[in-house]
């Protein structure tokens, strides 16, 4: 796993920061040596992963290293604080003492109308954001291994993940992360639904599949006629959006038509705007649905342009 990490960690924070990834992974390596997950699996396992998750989302090296010693202090005899700060800086010992107290806080016997209060509370407790940043990467490992808890504990770490966790990630404009652990949580929850959903939303992945393709191809060739620079790709809608769609609106399955969208990434907030009135040229706008996230920013400053429109066999698909 350390072999694939560096280059990432040499690519996007060139200097010392590989040093510092590779000795808190022979640090953790050493204090972990013996201790085993619920799994069965070594436990070195979770910080390897951990560090994983925060090397694929391209943050610093500090954070990265303290993802592979974000339990030390905790489950590991001799190993201190000031261990840390003497091994590796006051920055990451810094980290691995706020994630330490986050681990202190439990919220599976809360009612969910303090969820917000309570994410305002993490927030606030983190004197530094990254902090939270490895928390998330630490509960997606975790609910990635929740099949080894007892039942009640699955259903209890599954309602605090989609109660805490997965706005949090959303707060911070982590969308991957937000929609796997509303999956994940959505999984434990409810396993039926979840079940019927994935089958039903199996079925049509090849017909989706080829609607992104058809839909990517189109605008593709318009916007190279303008000589617009820019990255696209599709992805289908994840599993628990689907399900709150068919809840909140009262919609069976076969009701919920826009499983697909495509984002467009562009140099030039100009450029958003041109791309916006080539969508709307090649397909007809769905009424309601345009929003203008760039003039009025979400409260995470998120900025884009979306609008739902309608494609080929009248299905409606976002852009």
């Amino acid at each position: 796993p350390l072999e694939k990490m560096l280059p990432r960690v040499q690519k996007h924070h060139p200097g010392d920061g590989c040093l510092l990834v590779k000795k808190a992974y022979e640090f953790a390596e050493n204090a972990h040596r013996g201790q085993v997950r619920k799994s069965g699996e070594p436990y070195f396992i979770h910080p390897v992963s951990v560090a994983s998750i925060l090397t694929d989302l391209m943050i610093d090296a500090p954070t990265i290293a303290a993802g592979f010693l974000h339990d030390t202090v905790e489950d590991c005899k001799d190993i201190t604080l000031d261990t840390i700060r003497t091994e590796f800086g006051e920055e990451v010992a810094q980290l691995v003492d706020g994630v330490t107290k986050l681990d202190k806080l439990d919220f599976t016997n809360r009612e969910e109308q303090k969820a917000e209060s309570l994410r305002k509370m993490i927030l606030a407790m983190s004197k530094d954001i990254r902090v939270v940043i490895i928390k998330l990467a630490d509960r997606l490992h975790n609910m990635r291994t929740l099949r080894f808890q007892p039942e009640e504990r699955q259903k209890a770490i599954a309602h605090e993940t989609l109660d805490i966790y997965a706005p949090l990630a959303h707060r911070l404009g982590m969308n991957s992360i937000k929609s796997e652990l509303e999956d994940l949580s959505f999984k434990y929850i409810d396993p039926e639904a979840f079940h019927d959903i994935a089958q039903k939303v199996g079925l049509r992945r090849t017909e989706r599949e080829e609607n992104i393709r058809m839909v990517i191809s189109e605008l593709s060739e318009k916007l190279d006629a303008q000589h617009i620079h820019y990255e696209m790709d599709g992805r289908p809608k994840h599993l628990y959006s689907i399900y709150k769609k068919m809840k909140g609106q009262g919609k069976t399955f076969d009701q919920i038509y826009d499983l697909i969208a495509v984002r467009v990434l562009v140099d030039t907030v100009q450029d958003c705007y041109t791309v916006l009135g080539i969508v709307h040229t090649l397909w007809n706008q769905i009424p309601g649905r345009f929003k203008d996230y760039i003039s009025v920013p979400k409260g995470n400053m998120y900025q884009s342009l979306h609008t739902t429109v309608i494609g080929r066999e009248a299905i409606p698909f976002e852009v």
